[in-house]
């Protein structure tokens, strides 16, 4: 047969390779479930009044080459230039060891957050490293396992200042003015929604305020070094809580903050190997006092046993996780960067303390060789001490920015009068010899290496004797073992094989969207281009970027049908915040600001009320009706009685439940004829993309989890992004940004993250994702998985009862499985059966979420007929050994599954001693034998841990 050009480029589009079912395992999969057609299962499945058959807009799918080519020549926009801004973002060396096998690799960023530890027990123990390195620095007794940015990191500093300070009458948050300005920005916008009254002043002045906490910067924003124990001493004498954002790097010289008092301590890891990426993502951290322990904020690994008693990690303290406190969430960001904090661990493992202490010793050399050479020309300088960083004042601002513009060099110009420099790993003895042309002219008549001589025979102590460091950090031997590339190399390829990712086989997780993260929607990550750009470079510089941006905008717009998307939140639960306030200012607006009532089903997102909360709002629960559907009677009488106060209601759709609801418009339509706002969680908008959309429901406002829908990876519990598409009506109201005035938001609007564009490096895969498919490859996506869940969802509802269904007994992209009647009948539970799966090789669907004693499965577009059989086949083996347990062939309390998984030392024992066998044990039926995944730990005993709470390395022979 002769295919016409047309014919044959079509047969090269990318649709093929992200969607897993080609032509004849989809007609298999249609006929299985009992219809004719992709359309008729469509029919069957959403509401008729919902569906828009209004092409989305986006364009014609494009190939791989075409889209990276297109890419590359946006990208080429972007003007890199040797930065010297600071700000808390600096270039840096990523060892090509830890490019090359953790940032590209997908056996480590396509995993999922490490609930199930048995099969995550690699990326815990670099998380552990990550503790450890942040805890030793800082000089504090605990850290958490990273957490958004430095400036949203310091917000919820200043939330766990007021949980634990014992000075309870105080409202009041001090905030020195040296602290870095993105990061003032993100504490005021979260102090006025708590309630807060917030102080920004000379650091000195904390003295003369009655406060529950303060908050310093240590090297402070223009580099100063001050001693910080006077302010911390009288914090404490009024019972306040003493917070310090800090630098890593620089620690390895100075005094730890924790040395001088402080009790909590903020920061970001991203000189630690992590490119900047235009603001992210980067993994910031959160270190303080161990008697604190149980209100830090974020995750926390911890040490335990498993089964054996052997040494095993888990997730420590879980239940401060958010979505399942609701409202009594402690925040909404339990969002941490995992891929990034495992990145800069790496960073501190390959370089080890003497290493990170010699990258430090040379900034600091080359800073005060720049600073002598500046005083020696008759400068002045606002500061006598200082790290990585100085302020030139000067009243020739204007004939040094027209000599930094043609040596094509970036400085730091915010503040009037001054010129900040801030020097990094990657600057050069030629690029101090360039600032010296820059900032003093041609004449200048300064050489480097007679300077440093010179430093070497009269030191000027720019850093004080009382604050240069004397305890020692990072001896553990984790940090002092690895330092060749071949140790390096394998001790990465030790971790990864400890985890269970999409490179081995499907993660079925529900409302988690695992899909395939595609290697061309990766590659251009690691492109300079992208990776090198500092976040507050001038606007002309970030052509590309901003272009990318632009056009990613609008694609997101026409998929959710909205009218602008504000790109700043840097996760999904950082996006459901940024509407909430959209939505409280919006009303404010209107002189209605009295409005703070949250209507939240009890089927909606478990961060819904988390951050309804945090956005000052009263959370009233919506009860859903026996089907799982939200109750209209009961929202109609709740939106009724709080109609003066009625800010906005915030629902899943499709539901949490794995439903489309028939009443979706008419839940719109109450809420607005009593005043509110409608949020609609992008959570599930992987079933929504080119058949119905947010907008064309009838919402206001939606957060879009880009990490799922969109394709960028989960990278073990972080990298995210979570943009919010809005209304025309709320487009005024979204963040903004005190230092880069570009977007959507008026300037007084004030920032939730750190960077004005969020973690905008990461943007180019959804970009990616979203021209390669093109609008046929979108519609297709969501029509495939809807056809895998529903599939899914047959296959296995003789077995395990499915819980909810819509019309038809259809669900959407996703199906919840009822285990509460085998486990009354043979006391089996979700937690066996998840844990029983990883012998089988899988990773377990979304435990006891949203339903108590349920399993949640969301297979994805991505995966084949195959993978998808595998995982029914291992679903219904696992059913009949449940069989067996009920009629007592296997004793309740001895039998394949509550003693999974198995790993190669349980069937090494002498003795066995089980009614199953070896085999039976670790190879059931439909294990494949060929490729059998091991888990490295028995299972993990939580009780133990939780009673015995350990957060540090421990020593490396403790694993045997």
């Amino acid at each position: 047969m002769r295919l016409s050009l047309a014919e044959l480029e079509q047969n090269q589009q990318f649709i093929d390779r992200h969607i897993g079912p080609d032509a004849e395992q989809t007609a298999s999969m249609l006929n299985t479930i009992g219809v004719d057609s992709m359309a008729q299962l469509i029919e069957q499945t959403i509401p008729p009044t919902i569906m828009n058959a209004k092409p989305l807009g986006v364009g014609a799918p494009m190939s791989e080459a075409n889209a990276l080519s297109r890419l590359r020549k946006i990208a080429s926009q972007n003007e890199l230039r040797k930065n010297y801004i600071g700000l808390g973002y600096y270039d840096t060396l990523l060892p090509g060891v830890i490019q090359r096998n953790v940032l590209e690799n997908p056996g480590w960023y396509t995993a999922y957050t490490p609930y199930q530890p048995e099969i995550a027990q690699g990326r815990l123990e670099a998380l552990l490293n990550f503790q450890q390195m942040c805890s030793d620095l800082s000089g504090m007794e605990l850290a958490n396992a990273s957490m958004l940015d430095e400036a949203t990191a310091a917000a919820e500093a200043m939330a766990m200042a007021k949980r634990v300070s014992k000075n309870r009458k105080a409202n009041t948050f001090f905030v020195a003015e040296d602290v870095h300005p993105q990061t003032i920005d993100v504490v005021r916008e979260r102090a006025s929604y708590f309630g807060f009254e917030l102080v920004v002043a000379p650091a000195a002045e904390v003295v003369n305020h009655t406060l529950f906490g303060a908050l310093f910067q240590y090297p402070s924003t223009t580099g100063e070094l001050l001693d910080l124990r006077p302010w911390t001493e009288s914090l404490h004498q009024q019972k306040a809580i003493s917070c310090v954002a800090t630098d890593l790097l620089s620690l390895t010289l100075l005094t730890p903050p924790g040395e001088m008092g402080a009790d909590i301590v903020v920061g970001s890891s991203q000189r630690f190997g992590v490119p900047m990426g235009y603001g992210g993502p980067h993994a910031a951290f959160f270190a303080t006092r161990e008697s604190f322990k149980r209100a830090l904020p974020g995750r926390v690994i911890g040490v335990s046993q498993d089964r054996h008693g052997n040494k095993a990690l888990r997730m420590a303290l879980q239940t401060r996780e958010q979505h399942i406190r609701r409202e009594k969430a402690n925040s909404n960001i339990c969002t941490a960067q995992v891929l990034l904090a495992n990145m800069a661990a790496f960073y501190a493992v390959y370089h080890g303390p003497q290493g990170l202490k010699t990258i430090a010793q040379r900034v600091h050399r080359l800073t005060d060789i720049l600073a002598k050479g500046l005083m020696d020309r008759g400068y002045r300088l606002s500061h006598d001490s200082w790290f990585d960083t100085i302020t030139l004042e000067t009243s020739e601002r204007g004939a040094i920015l027209k000599r930094a513009e043609m040596h094509k060099v970036n400085l730091r110009m915010d503040r009037p009068g001054e010129i900040g420099i801030s020097l990094d790993e990657t600057t050069s003895v030629a690029d101090v010899a360039e600032l010296f042309d820059v900032l003093l002219g041609k004449e200048h008549g300064l050489d480097v290496r007679a300077l440093d001589r010179e430093l070497i025979q009269h030191p000027y102590h720019s850093i004080k004797p009382a604050l240069q460091r004397s305890s020692d950090y990072l001896t553990h031997e984790v940090f002092n073992r690895y330092h060749s590339e071949t140790e390096m190399l394998r001790y990465l390829h030790r971790l990864e094989r400890k985890d269970l990712t999409l490179n081995y086989g499907m993660i079925p997780l529900g409302s988690c969207t695992m899909k395939l993260n595609a290697t061309s929607e990766m590659l251009p990550v690691s492109w300079p281009e992208f990776s090198r750009m500092h976040p507050f470079a001038p606007l002309e510089q970030a052509k590309g970027y901003l272009q990318l941006i632009d056009e990613l905008r609008d694609a997101l717009a026409k998929v959710t049908g909205y009218d602008s998307v504000c790109m700043q939140p840097n996760s999904g639960a950082s996006g459901e915040y940024a509407g909430l306030l959209a939505i409280q200012k919006y009303h404010a607006s209107r002189g209605e600001g009295e409005r703070n009532v949250c209507l939240i089903p009890s089927s909606a997102h478990g961060t819904n009320p988390a951050s309804a909360q945090m956005a000052g709002l009263k959370v009233v629960v919506v009860a859903c009706d026996k089907e799982g559907n939200i109750s209209l009677d009961d929202l109609t009488a709740k939106a009724e009685q709080h109609q003066e106060e009625l800010s906005c209601v915030m629902v899943t759709y499709p539901s949490t439940h794995g439903v489309y609801e028939e009443t979706i418009q008419a839940v719109c339509e109450i809420v607005h004829r009593c005043g509110g706002q409608v949020y609609l969680d992008g959570a599930n908008m992987n079933a929504q993309v080119g058949l119905t959309n947010p907008g064309y429901i009838g919402a206001d406002v939606s957060h879009l989890n880009l990490h799922k829908t969109f394709a960028i990876p989960h990278g073990g519990g972080g990298p995210g992004m979570g943009p919010i598409g809005i209304k025309s009506h709320l487009a005024p109201f979204v963040a903004g940004h005190s230092l880069v005035k570009e977007g959507l938001a008026s300037d007084d609007n004030g920032a939730v993250s750190a960077a004005p564009f969020g973690s905008a490096s990461i943007l180019p895969i959804s970009w990616m994702y979203l021209v390669m498919l093109g609008d046929e490859g979108l519609k297709r996506s969501t029509e495939v998985a809807i056809l895998n869940a529903n599939y899914v969802a047959h296959r296995l509802k003789d077995a395990y009862p499915v819980l909810y269904t819509g019309r038809h007994h259809r669900v959407a992209h996703e199906c919840i499985i009822d285990l509460r009647p085998l486990k009354e009948q043979t006391g089996i539970t979700e937690l066996d059966i998840a844990k029983r799966l990883m012998d089988y090789g899988f990773h377990a669907p979304t435990m006891s979420f949203p339903v108590a004693g349920t399993l949640m499965i969301e297979p994805t577009e991505s995966e084949s007929k195959y993978e998808l059989d595998r995982f029914i086949e291992a679903m219904l083996s696992i059913r009949a050994e449940i069989d067996k347990v009920g009629c007592g062939e296997w004793p309740a309390e001895d039998n394949p599954l509550v003693n999974a998984p198995h790993t190669e030392l349980d069937l090494m024992q002498p003795e066995w001693g089980h009614p199953y066998s070896r085999e039976e044990a670790a190879y059931p039926a439909a294990c494949e034998r060929g490729n059998k995944f091991w888990p490295t730990v028995a299972r993990v005993d939580d009780v133990y841990g939780d009673r015995h709470l350990f957060c540090s390395c421990v020593p490396v022979e403790e694993y045997a």
